[in-house]
């Protein structure tokens, strides 16, 4: 069979597959696909970045597949499991109202402890991806940190935007009853609602909307990317990044995206913040508008007035072309020739702000890549 024979192949049995599985997740109404329409940011039923924005910028689809398949990186997977550090529920348990600590599970995946409450930012906590894991990159480690199930109360879950590595079925099917509120963009209610998050549990927040989480504040901002579960719902839920912001704190989480001038713009109106949780990896010159380099994330951490970068988006799946280690080796020496501190845990090891050091160490140098 061809390439493009299996791609088809492929495709056909992911339509299929995405119909019928409840990983596809849900629709929205007549009436909410209005509400969208007069958020400012969605046209001809789909919604759109703030700058004029490809999705591919290398060619086709089918180029691009036989590029990741057939000329892969040779180290863009580690030979084994990475380094982490084992929790549960009591490891990280919230201490005290001034404790701000932040603990990084793999890929976006991370735990937000601010103002005494729990955030949980982008919980994809399962070691398959998507609906079909013969189709989707393996998970580094066959076990993570902590297990929803292990995890304390949430006050709050965060989601940028609906993609497999981002929004899991799994993960929110196990950890939604102990969830007090998700915090959503516009369209991803109809997803949780498919799984059984009652709908009184759920807030859509367009870029610019704020909620308050009993004395912290929640801001859903702009990011550049795109969205969608299938083949045949692109673009019909926003993407966005998130401010949180206490009587002191603030920090940010960029979700995914490419570099932009919404970046300066954030940090303009609601920085400086004590630590930006940066996407950085899973980059690609055939998509180099909806990822941004490593340098990229770098230069937006230090436009919107990031004191600390923490690099996320990586150490879990390959999904581009680049050796595993690329993203955290060429943020690191951005940062330092912009002279903005880097902390670097293993996953699952905390980071508390106010303490020093501040994890750093090159841990990933001591796994070799394949």
């Amino acid at each position: 069979m061809t390439t493009s024979g299996i791609i088809g192949t492929i495709l056909l049995a992911a339509v299929a597959f995405t119909g019928l599985s409840s990983e596809f997740g849900g629709k929205p109404t007549k009436a909410e696909r209005q509400i969208y329409a007069q958020s400012g940011h969605y046209q001809d039923g789909e919604f759109v970045n703030l700058v004029p924005t490809s999705v591919s910028t290398g060619g086709s689809f089918a180029a691009t597949m036989w590029k990741f398949i057939f000329h892969k990186d040779p180290h863009a997977t580690p030979t084994g499991p990475l380094p982490m550090q084992q929790l549960d529920s009591l490891g990280i348990t919230r201490k005290t109202p001034d404790l701000v600590r932040v603990t990084w599970f793999g890929h976006s995946a991370s735990l937000v402890e601010l103002a005494g409450k729990n955030i949980l930012l982008d919980p994809m906590l399962s070691v398959d991806l998507g609906p079909s894991a013969w189709l989707t990159p393996a998970r580094y480690n066959s076990i993570l940190p902590i297990s929803p199930e292990q995890l304390p109360a949430i006050d709050a879950v965060l989601i940028s935007h609906d993609h497999y590595d981002h929004l899991d079925y799994q993960t929110i099917r196990r950890l939604k009853s102990k969830v007090a509120r998700f915090y959503v963009p516009l369209g991803i209610g109809p997803h949780l609602r498919a799984w059984g998050v009652a709908p009184e549990r759920i807030t859509e927040m367009n870029w610019g909307d704020e909620a308050q989480v009993d004395g912290l504040t929640v801001v859903c901002t702009p990011s550049r990317h795109f969205s969608g579960r299938g083949l045949t719902n692109r673009n019909s839920t926003l993407w966005s990044s998130w401010v949180l912001k206490s009587s002191t704190k603030r920090i940010f989480y960029s979700g995914d995206g490419g570099y932009g001038p919404h970046f300066k713009a954030i940090g303009a109106t609601y920085g400086p913040f004590d630590l930006a949780l940066m996407e950085c990896g899973q980059y690609n010159e055939d998509w180099a508008e909806i990822h941004m380099m490593p340098e990229q994330s770098v230069q937006a951490a230090v436009d919107v007035r990031g004191k600390v970068m923490l690099p996320v988006h990586w150490a879990a799946f390959t999904e581009a072309n680049h050796a595993w280690t690329d993203p955290i080796e060429r943020a690191t020496a951005a940062a330092m020739r912009l002279h903005l501190p880097l902390t670097t845990p293993q996953l699952g090891e905390l980071v508390t702000l106010g303490t020093t050091p501040l994890p750093s160490l090159p841990w990933w140098r001591g796994v070799r890549g394949k």
